[in-house]
C-alpha cells in the first residue's frame, strides 16, 4: 500500500510529463511579444505624428511669415515681420535665421527654423529626440521701373551753385536707381525745361510736327492737351517758332539765337529711356541755365514718356538704335506690374510763355538778306520793301556821319536810299521767311534796326511785343495747366514726387498740389537737394505698383 508521500511524488512525475508534452506556453510567449511589439509601434507612430504636427505647424508659420515679409507694400522691415509671426505663434525660440535680398523693384526673404522634440517611445530604441526643420523663401517683384526726371533749367538755376548741387544730386539718384536693379529693369528719361521743352530731333522725328522750319523741336500745346498724359504720334503738332522776345541782337543766318523760346543749347534736349549710368551722368553734366519757367510743359512731356501711347515711338527708336532693346514693350500699360515715377523739380514758379502768332509762323517777310564783300569788308545788307522801293541798311563797324545810331549804315546820299525794285546783290539776295528772319535776329532788333526809322513805331511794333508777332500765356494759366496734367498723371497711376528747390511760395504751392501726397513733396535749400533725392530713391525702393 502506497504511502501519502509516494502518492504525491507519483502525481508530480505525471504533471511534469504532461507539461513537457504541452506546447501552449510557446503561444503565450509569442502573444506577449506581439502585444509588446504593437505597443512599441503605436508609440513610434505617436512620436512621428507629434513630430509631423510640430514640423507642419512650424513650416506653416514660416511660409506665412516670409510671404508677408516679401510683400513690397509691407512697411516694416522683413526680419521684423518674420519674427513677429513666430512670436505670436509661441514659436519664436525655434527661428534660426532670416535672410533678405532686396533692390529697387524686388524683395526676396528666406528663413529657417528648427524644433527639437523629445520622444516618448522611440527612446526605447535609442532615439531620444527628433529634429523638425522648416525652411522657405518668398519673393515679390515689380516687372520694371520707369522714371521721368523733370528738371528746371531756367535762368535762376544759374545762381548760388544751384545747378551744380542739382547735377550732383541727380547723378547720385541715377546711380542708385539703376545699380540697385538688374540690367534693363529701370528706364530713366530726363526732361529739362525752361521757357519750353526741347524734344530734340531724335525724339521729335517720330511725331507729326509742322514743317515750317527745322530750327527747333518744341511743341506748342493748348490747354486741352494738359488733360491727358499722352501726346499723339499722328495728330498735327504745332512746332514752336524760333524767336527771341527777350534780348536785342542780330546773328548771321547760319547762327542760332542766344535765348530762343525753344532752347537749342547743349543739354536742353530730352533724354529718353536710358539705363546707362555713364550716359546719363554725361548728359546731366551738360546742363546750363537760361530762360523762363514752364513747369507745366515739363510735366506734360514727363508724363507722356510714361504713357503706353509712347510705346510705338520707343519701338521705332529701338529699331533705329537710339534706345536699348532691353526696353522693348515700354512704356508698360498703366495696369501692368510696372512702377511709374515722375520727379518734378523747380527753383521758381510758372512764368510767361511766348508764342508766334499764326501770321508770323511761316511765309515770306519783306526783308531781303545779302552777305557779300564791299571794298574788302564783309558785311550784311537787309532790304526792307516799301511799295516798289527797297531800303538798305548795313550792320557793322563802318564809320559814318551817323554816329548816333547803334550800327553804322551804308549811305547813298541819304540815310536810306531807294534802289528801284531789286535788292542790293540782285539774285544773290535772299528773301527771308519768318522762321529765317526770327532765327537770325531778336524781335527787338528787327523792330529797332529794320523798321522803326523807316516806318512809324506802330508799324514797327508788329515785329515785337504782344502788339504784333507774338503773344503769351500767363503764369496763372500755366498753373492751371500744371494742375490738370498732374491730376491726369496721378489718376493714371503715376507716382509724383516734387522738389521745391529754394522756390518762392507760389512755386511751392503748385508743387505741393502736384505731388501724390504731402509726403511726396520736398522743400529744400542748398545741399539739402541731395537729401531729397536720396529720400525719393529710398521711397521708390519700398514701393510696389498701386494702380
Amino acid at each position: 500500500m502506497m504511502t501519502r508521500i509516494q502518492m504525491m511524488m507519483a502525481r508530480s512525475r505525471q504533471e511534469t510529463r504532461r507539461l513537457k508534452d504541452d506546447e501552449s506556453g510557446v503561444l503565450v510567449a509569442f502573444g506577449v511579444f506581439f502585444v509588446l511589439t504593437m505597443l512599441l509601434l503605436g508609440g513610434i507612430g505617436i512620436d512621428l505624428m507629434r513630430f509631423e504636427y510640430t514640423r507642419s505647424a512650424l513650416q506653416g508659420v514660416l511660409d506665412r511669415s516670409v510671404l508677408a515679409a516679401a510683400d513690397l507694400d509691407q512697411q516694416n522691415t522683413p526680419e521684423t515681420v518674420v519674427r513677429d509671426y513666430f512670436t505670436k505663434s509661441n514659436l519664436d525660440a525655434y527661428l534660426k535665421s532670416v535672410t533678405v535680398d532686396q533692390g529697387l523693384n524686388y524683395r526676396e526673404v528666406s528663413a529657417t527654423a528648427e524644433f527639437e522634440m523629445n520622444t516618448q517611445f522611440m527612446r526605447m530604441m535609442g532615439v531620444d529626440t527628433l529634429v523638425a526643420p522648416a525652411a522657405g523663401t518668398a519673393a515679390e517683384s515689380v516687372d520694371g521701373v520707369e522714371i521721368s526726371l523733370v528738371l528746371d533749367m531756367s535762368g535762376s538755376m544759374g545762381s548760388n551753385s544751384k545747378l551744380d548741387n542739382l547735377q550732383d544730386a541727380a547723378k547720385e539718384f541715377v546711380r542708385t536707381m539703376i545699380n540697385s536693379s538688374p540690367p534693363g529693369d529701370v528706364a530713366v528719361s530726363i526732361v529739362p525745361y525752361a521757357t519750353q521743352v526741347n524734344a530734340g530731333a531724335t525724339l521729335a522725328q517720330h511725331f507729326n510736327l509742322t514743317n515750317e522750319h527745322d530750327f527747333s523741336h518744341c511743341v506748342n500745346f493748348d490747354s486741352s492737351d494738359f488733360h491727358s498724359t499722352s501726346i499723339s504720334t499722328t495728330a498735327s503738332l504745332k512746332r514752336t517758332g524760333p524767336f527771341d522776345p527777350f534780348d536785342n541782337y542780330e546773328h548771321e543766318i547760319e547762327s542760332r539765337l542766344a535765348l530762343p523760346v525753344c532752347p537749342v543749347r547743349a543739354g536742353s534736349e530730352i533724354m529718353s529711356f536710358s539705363g546707362d549710368v555713364g550716359d546719363l551722368e554725361d548728359y546731366i553734366d551738360e546742363f546750363t541755365a537760361d530762360g523762363n519757367t514752364s513747369i507745366d510743359i515739363g510735366v506734360k512731356w514727363g508724363a507722356a514718356l510714361l504713357d503706353p501711347a509712347m510705346r510705338p515711338v520707343v519701338n521705332k527708336m529701338i529699331a533705329d538704335g537710339d534706345v536699348s532693346n532691353s526696353f522693348t514693350g515700354m512704356p508698360a500699360d498703366f495696369n501692368d506690374d510696372t512702377l511709374k515715377v515722375m520727379v518734378v523739380m523747380t527753383d521758381g514758379q510758372n512764368t510767361s510763355q511766348y508764342y508766334l502768332k499764326d501770321g508770323y509762323r511761316d511765309g515770306n517777310t519783306d526783308v531781303w538778306f545779302y552777305e557779300g564783300n564791299y571794298n574788302g569788308n564783309n558785311y550784311r545788307i537787309y532790304s526792307v520793301k516799301s511799295g516798289s522801293y527797297y531800303y538798305y541798311k548795313r550792320a557793322g563797324n563802318w564809320s559814318n556821319s551817323y554816329q548816333g545810331y547803334r550800327d553804322a549804315y551804308w549811305l547813298m546820299g541819304d540815310k536810306y536810299s531807294s534802289r528801284g525794285t531789286q535788292p542790293y546783290g540782285g539774285s544773290a539776295a535772299v528773301r527771308l521767311t519768318f522762321p529765317q528772319l526770327f532765327n537770325q535776329a531778336s524781335n527787338d532788333w528787327i523792330e529797332d534796326e529794320l523798321y522803326y526809322d523807316i516806318w512809324s513805331s506802330s508799324y514797327a511794333d508788329q515785329y515785337w511785343d504782344d502788339y504784333g508777332a507774338y503773344s503769351w500765356v500767363s503764369g496763372s494759366t500755366k498753373n492751371n495747366r500744371l494742375d490738370d496734367i498732374c491730376t491726369a498723371a496721378k489718376e493714371a497711376g503715376i507716382i509724383v514726387y516734387t522738389i521745391g528747390f529754394e522756390a518762392p511760395w507760389s512755386g511751392e504751392a503748385v508743387l505741393e498740389s502736384c505731388a501724390s501726397s504731402d509726403a511726396h513733396f520736398f522743400d529744400v535749400d542748398g545741399l539739402e537737394i541731395a537729401d531729397a533725392f536720396v529720400s525719393i530713391a529710398s521711397s521708390i525702393s519700398k514701393l510696389r505698383l498701386i494702380q
